[in-house]
């Protein structure tokens, strides 16, 4: 997923390098806590894979593509790839917490109906569905932060990286972004997370940790080959590799035969293709997207809000109900 080989940043021959000869492996689906003091090389690590900066030495490999192969004008694809979520939040002002979420659909000229689906579901799970119409300045530092994980996870990357998540939180708040962040990686998506924060370093103790010093790599908790497997990843295979054998049991003689009836039973009844799907991110939640757009409409009085009413009398308004949103890794 994410390879470092040998990789060396350097600013100037007068400076200390920002990263010197690291090298790692992070696997689909691995949490990665990334450690070190203020000046040890997180950010840049972040900026190296973005394409923000580019390597004095080594190479870069994000989703099997070498970023050396990737030209300046295609960097936007890899960019898509990772979700960023800033210590500062960066949410633009002058737009809602709802605005700010769709803007980088809307960029890449994504359908409408599908951003009302996508904005709606990512409010639901970051627990933003009553701020949707809220500036930035009229919310917390802890729920601006989840709109900058929202905003992050809008386009469905492969990679969020969140660089000092909690760096301007309290503590009970800190603990709530992790646990979302947590939720996050368990729906299967790969989470680095940079931080210098004892607590948060305490909540994610079991997760593999790569500590930073000076731009070199000291230490890394993690295995070199194969990386931990998703929450979602692991039932799946779980599941896949349950099978019954033909070892003898204990049963009673009449569950033995009933067993053995119903297993004559499924033979001769023909079970359906198994179809082969991508991965997807599913989360469960109120259809959200007409009721937004009701609300929508209220706050723009400059429209003709008449339109509503003159639609054909035998349409019928769809009540709120209960659907499954799929969000596909691109």
């Amino acid at each position: 997923m994410i390879i470092f080989n040998s990789v060396s940043k350097h600013f100037g021959p007068d400076t200390q390098p920002a990263l010197e000869d690291v090298s790692f492996d992070i696997q689909p689906g691995e949490l990665v806590l990334v450690t070190g003091r203020s000046g040890s090389g997180k950010t840049t690590l972040m900026k190296l894979m973005t394409k923000e900066y580019l390597p004095t030495a080594g190479e870069i490999t994000i989703d099997d593509t070498p970023l050396s192969a990737v030209k300046s004008a295609q960097a936007y694809q890899i960019r898509r790839k990772i979700g960023v979520v800033f210590q500062d939040y960066r949410l633009l002002p002058e737009l809602t917490v709802w605005e700010n979420i769709a803007l980088a659909l809307s960029i890449i000229h994504t359908d409408e109906q599908e951003i009302e689906q996508r904005v709606a579901d990512l409010l639901e799970l970051t627990g933003l569905s009553e701020k949707a119409f809220l500036f930035p300045q009229q919310l917390s530092g802890g729920e601006a932060q989840r709109v900058s994980i929202a905003r992050a996870l809008s386009t469905a990357p492969k990679v969020i990286f969140a660089d000092e998540p909690t760096g301007n939180l309290d503590e009970e708040t800190s603990k709530s972004i992790v646990q979302l962040l947590q939720k996050i990686n368990e729906l299967g998506t790969t989470l680095l997370v940079t931080t210098h924060d004892v607590m948060v370093k305490e909540m994610l103790k079991g997760e593999r940790n790569m500590i930073l010093d000076r731009g070199k790599l000291v230490e890394d908790s993690g295995q070199k080959s194969g990386g931990k497997k998703s929450k979602a990843k692991a039932e799946a295979e779980t599941s896949k590799a349950a099978k019954p054998t033909d070892e003898p049991t204990n049963e009673p003689p009449e569950t033995k035969n009933k067993k053995e009836e119903s297993d004559d039973e499924s033979e001769t009844t023909p079970s359906a293709p198994e179809k082969k799907s991508r991965p997807r991110l599913q989360f469960k939640l109120p259809n959200f997207g007409k009721l937004f757009k009701r609300s929508l409409k209220t706050v723009t009085p400059d429209k003709d809000t008449d339109q509503e009413s003159a639609k054909k009398p035998d349409e019928k308004s769809e009540d709120p109900e209960e659907v499954i949103v799929e969000v596909e890794h691109l």
